[in-house]
């Protein structure tokens, strides 16, 4: 029986040497060469696919299969190689003026995973309904897939290797003044986990009076010290404890792909995400005088709304994943956008999460108010009525039965309070969303890239926190 590729909330992913197998991968790259072909026209296809991968096991194996299946298909391929960070893939398909990307990653996913990911002529996320398209076009069988040897895809001048670095570099410091940070005489810890954002920070950084300490950065599949290179507890908690020992004013943290961007205090205190997209926001509205929509997934912050309201800005809220992000910051030519795991896009940029501008931002808000990570919360909490407190629980999924029974209770559950707080609104845009009268709320989703649901709460009370979770896992049916 032929394995049924799907793309999730970005991309598809398996497990290696399961479902992620050589052929798999190049019937995936089939699928999205017969979309391409069918979507634009031959001379827009001619202008090229960027392929690049991360550091997991067989990234460079799987990354030539693709190029190997598009050349095949008489498209040509931009070829970045693994260990090339997310948000250079994306840009590079800007720079080199390509058609798309194929990127070989599983981002934060367990170390036996890996996956494919698929980016538009902007370099961001494709829409839902291209990825089923995308999807409609995968073969059933290996004779329908099209593919040429790499060295000969590369001789004929069809796969053609290059270095991003040189154009993502100097886009980098169009975006962001780089030498008062590297004058500002801090000890900056760095937290690649890994993965493809090792040395990045340390050579965009060098030169002056601050110095870079970097741990966890040679490559390593199997990502000891931490369960997934996901940029939150307990997987940073070893790079906290090395920010720690090295007397760190910050620790600049990036998931396995370099896409997704965590923020630890001068203490080597993890300062969680829906703060970051906060601090994010305050850097451009407040800071660099900036103005322009928000666009947010609705499972992070509602401090958000507050500074948008506060400086007059539009904001937009999606469903989960730069799947809907990405096409919804370019429809309203948005300022920032961002996700509750970590992901944030500036619009003067791509439409696509960049750990790496991300984490230099945060610097750079660092330098220009002279301010420690505590201080510049506290600066926010001033802007939108107090501390914002939040968390999330992960729960495997039992079987595709508990699945159906705990969406069949959702659907039904319409609960007057949560914790003592009146339930304000039930929102279905993506999971289950329930908003409480402080503005607080309560979501549970399945996760679109593992066998997971998801529990998350965002409050201003924080004795409630807990009680809040607890309510959504009984919703759920999660003892």
């Amino acid at each position: 029986m032929t394995y049924t590729i799907k793309f999730g909330t970005d991309g598809w992913r398996g497990k290696i040497a399961e479902d992620y197998t050589f052929d798999n991968v190049r019937r995936a790259a089939q699928g999205f060469a017969n979309y391409l072909h069918a979507t634009y026209s031959p001379a827009e296809v001619q202008r090229g696919v960027v392929v690049g991968g991360d550091r997991r096991f067989g990234a460079e194996d799987f990354t030539a299969a693709v190029a190997e299946v598009l050349a095949g298909n008489n498209i040509p391929v931009h070829f970045a190689g693994f260990s090339t960070p997310t948000p250079v893939i994306s840009y590079s398909v800007v720079a080199r003026n390509a058609i798309g990307a194929v990127n070989i990653t599983a981002s934060h996913n367990p170390p036996s995973d890996n996956g494919f990911k698929v980016r538009d002529p902007h370099g961001g996320a494709i829409d839902p309904a291209g990825l089923k398209a995308i999807e409609a076009h995968i073969p059933d069988e290996m004779e329908d897939v099209y593919r040429v040897k790499f060295d000969e895809g590369v001789e004929s001048g069809l796969i053609m290797p290059f270095d991003p670095k040189p154009a993502y570099v100097a886009q980098i410091e169009k975006l962001v003044d780089l030498q008062p940070i590297r004058d500002a005489g801090l000890r900056v810890a760095v937290e690649p986990m890994w993965g493809n954002g090792a040395g990045w920070l340390t050579e965009l950084l060098a030169g002056g009076s601050t110095q870079v300490f970097e741990t966890h950065s040679e490559r390593n599949p199997i990502f000891p010290e931490m369960k997934r290179p996901e940029p939150i507890p307990p997987n940073v908690d070893a790079g906290l404890a090395f920010a720690r020992s090295v007397n760190a004013d910050v620790v600049c943290i990036m998931d396995g792909d370099a896409d997704r961007c965590g923020l630890g205090d001068e203490h080597g205190q993890f300062v969680d995400q829906l703060r970051v997209f906060g601090l994010l926001a305050m850097y451009f509205l407040d800071v660099r005088g900036e103005r322009g929509p928000i666009v947010k997934s609705l499972n992070t912050t509602v401090m958000l709304n507050k500074l948008a309201e506060k400086f007059g800005v539009p904001i937009y809220e999606t469903g989960v994943g730069f799947k809907y992000i990405a096409p919804k910051m370019q429809e309203v030519h948005a300022m920032i956008g961002g996700e509750e795991s970590g992901g944030y896009a500036f619009g003067a940029h791509i439409p696509e999460r960049d750990g790496i501008l991300a984490n230099l931002f945060l610097l750079d808000l660092m330098v220009k108010t002279g301010l420690k990570p505590t201080q510049l919360l506290n600066r926010l909490f001033g802007m939108v009525g107090g501390p914002h407190y939040y968390h999330r629980i992960d729960t495997p999924l039992k079987s595709n039965e508990f699945k159906e029974e705990a969406k069949k209770r959702l659907d039904a559950a319409t609960p007057e309070t949560i914790a003592g707080l009146k339930v304000r609104e039930k929102v279905s845009i993506d999971g289950y969303k329930f908003i409480m009268e402080d503005g607080g709320w309560l979501t549970i989703r399945f996760s679109g890239t593992e066998p997971l649901i998801r529990v998350y709460a965002e409050t201003t009370h924080q004795d409630k926190l807990d009680a809040i979770l607890d309510a959504g896992l009984k919703m759920a049916g999660i003892e």
